[in-house]
């Protein structure tokens, strides 16, 4: 009787894992690791597996977001972040001394997370880097999971992408475009193509649209309004949809004339000298001659 071995059942590979942003940052979670993960775009501080604060340049801080609408005195600000070291300590500073509200600390402080953390889980051309690290703690303030910022990230990188599919207005300089012109800077391929519809401003676009001056990036424009960096996004996109605006074209370098080939070097070397007919010369070289035959 033949004997048929039935072959092992092959591996099936975890959906979760496949849609993970970051599988260092989920293996971090799931060893409840304690640390600061340092991205591309921005940094995460992990406490225990969970995310307890985050920074990225592309995102206004916690001071800003605190101090822009008179949440916060400036003076106050600068007076717990030169008492405590970096701005989570601070803000707990502020927290215990009673000069914020703990309703609205917490909201700032989660607003921040959400809005570095977007950017700092965008994708990067260089590997992350995790420094182990006993620093991070979990405070009084409230700590994310990591996925809970993952499920949030993709949420966000979906609704930009409905808004206008063509990322570039988000981190180059945003200059003014006339609606009424054909846009020109190539849109996706799922962008609405041809002139752009004339559509009315609301209040809120409209302090962005008027910051737009051919140097200031979304970023720039979200710190000056004190606001998040998406819900700028989210503005920025939708105008450049309206065709209000438009990332301003990155300059190349100049373009410099080929070398010439070997004809046209031929054409540009100088004409020959022509022969020596100088009498003088023929002078000397018969006297020459003549002395030579005495």
């Amino acid at each position: 009787m033949t004997m048929v071995r039935t072959p092992p059942p092959l591996p099936v590979r975890d959906k979760a894992a496949a849609r993970a942003l970051s599988p260092m940052l989920n293996r971090l979670a799931e060893e409840r690791a304690t640390g600061v993960l340092v991205r591309e775009h921005g940094t995460l501080y992990l406490a225990e597996g969970r995310v307890v604060h985050a920074e990225s340049p592309l995102a206004p801080g916690l001071d800003v977001l605190l101090t822009a609408h008179g949440t916060l005195a400036t003076a106050a600000w600068q007076r717990a972040a030169t008492a405590a070291e970096g701005p989570l300590l601070a803000a707990e500073l502020l927290l215990e001394s009673g000069l914020l509200p703990a309703g609205a600390l917490e909201l700032c402080h989660l607003d921040a997370l959400y809005d570095a953390g977007y950017f700092a889980l965008a994708p990067s051309s260089t590997p992350g880097r995790f420094h182990y690290d006993g620093a991070p703690r979990t405070g009084p303030l409230p700590s994310v999971p990591v996925v809970a910022l993952e499920r949030e990230t993709l949420r966000r990188r979906l609704q930009l992408h409905r808004l206008w599919p063509d990322p570039a207005a988000d981190t180059a300089p945003l200059i003014r475009a006339d609606p009424l012109l054909p846009r020109d800077t190539g849109p996706a391929p799922s962008a609405p193509a041809g002139p752009a519809r004339r559509t009315p401003v609301a209040p809120r676009q409209r302090a962005v649209l008027d910051r737009v001056d051919g140097t200031r990036t979304a970023a720039d424009i979200a710190r000056e309004l004190g606001r998040q960096a998406f819900h700028t996004l989210v503005d920025v996109r939708r105008l450049a949809a309206a065709g209000h605006l438009r990332p301003l074209a990155p300059v190349g370098p100049v373009p410099t004339a080929p070398p010439p080939t070997a004809p046209e070097q031929a054409r540009n070397l100088p004409p020959p000298l022509p022969p020596v007919t100088d009498p003088d010369i023929a002078l000397l070289k018969r006297l020459r001659d003549a002395l030579e035959a005495l």
